[in-house]
């Protein structure tokens, strides 16, 4: 019984990791950047659903409050994703001109390390570095089952958006080059803004899960989900939306397991493990795809 409510607890809490996975390998299948900075976009989605769910009426209509604070924050955060890819980001990409080289890989990784610091620092300044909880608006058995379910639909919801849309279909074409989807007539700009916009929302929504069902809300909580996130994005094959989720799944069960022997405390350590083990045995990922890239 105690192996079986670890994998339940696993589950819902691999998928809130998946939730965030999704912007990672969303945004590194555009841009092939790693986006460090998504984890303190989750952070900052958490603190703007506690905030907006008190401020919808929480006392007189919990429900709703609870509905409209998280729709209301996951378009927050996805103004503020738009915004970081427009203030650190974009002015990269128009100084290096499409050309490909070291400089032009570090400096954007330097610069996502910045933006994850300015916004840990942001948070801190805005909400003080005190721990505060959510409001319980659903019993935490309800609410694991509610990440699970919202994890499968959202991931559905994407692989439709990428494979059966137009917008899709640009996202696509930037993926596998960019100045000839530009050259195309696809507004490059207006697809990447867009694509970090999805991400940051997808975060928020994980955050707010993830408050909602074990968790309080402080400035540096993006720290260690964001870790797990990425490891979940690389370990399912970055790039790939079944294999985030696949991965985040992974990761939430090896950990509650984890946690039912004495190496409870070496959560972090065993996943890393798993991490390394998949990577020597297939270097894309679970679900990945090996390509051949040009440098």
């Amino acid at each position: 019984m105690k192996i079986l409510n670890a994998i339940i607890a696993g589950v819902a809490q691999g998928s809130m990791i998946a939730l965030v996975s999704l912007g990672y390998t969303m945004v590194y299948g555009i841009l092939k950047l790693i986006n460090f900075a998504h984890s303190e976009v989750f952070m900052m989605g958490a603190f703007f659903g506690l905030f907006l769910t008190v401020g919808f009426g929480l006392d007189t209509s919990p429900m709703f409050a609870g509905v409209a604070g998280t729709l209301a924050a996951m378009v927050l955060a996805g103004l503020l994703g738009a915004l970081v890819e427009k203030v650190a980001y974009a002015p990269l990409r128009a100084r290096s001109g499409g050309r490909s080289n070291t400089n032009t890989r570090i400096t954007p990784l330097v610069t996502a390390l910045g933006m994850s610091v300015l916004l840990q620092n942001l948070a801190q300044l805005l909400f003080t570095a005190r721990y505060r909880s959510y409001p319980q608006l659903l019993p935490i058995e309800n609410a694991r089952t509610i990440v699970f379910v919202v994890a499968v639909v959202v991931m559905i919801a994407l692989q439709f958006l990428v494979y059966g849309t137009w917008f899709g279909k640009a996202m696509r074409a930037v993926s596998v080059n960019v100045e000839a989807a530009r050259l195309m007539g696809i507004r490059t700009g207006r697809v990447i803004s867009m694509t970090f916009v999805t991400g940051s929302m997808l975060a928020a929504l994980g955050g707010i899960l993830y408050c909602l069902s074990q968790s309080q809300v402080y400035p540096t909580m993006g720290v260690v989900i964001g870790t797990r996130s990425f490891v979940a994005a690389v370990i399912g094959g970055i790039g790939s939306i079944p294999g985030a989720v696949l991965g985040g799944v992974l990761i939430g069960v090896i950990g509650e397991l984890t946690k039912l022997t004495p190496y409870s405390g070496l959560q972090d350590v065993i996943i890393f493990t798993v991490l390394i083990v998949v990577l020597l045995v297939r270097p894309s990922g679970l679900l990945g795809k090996a390509g051949i890239e040009k440098v």
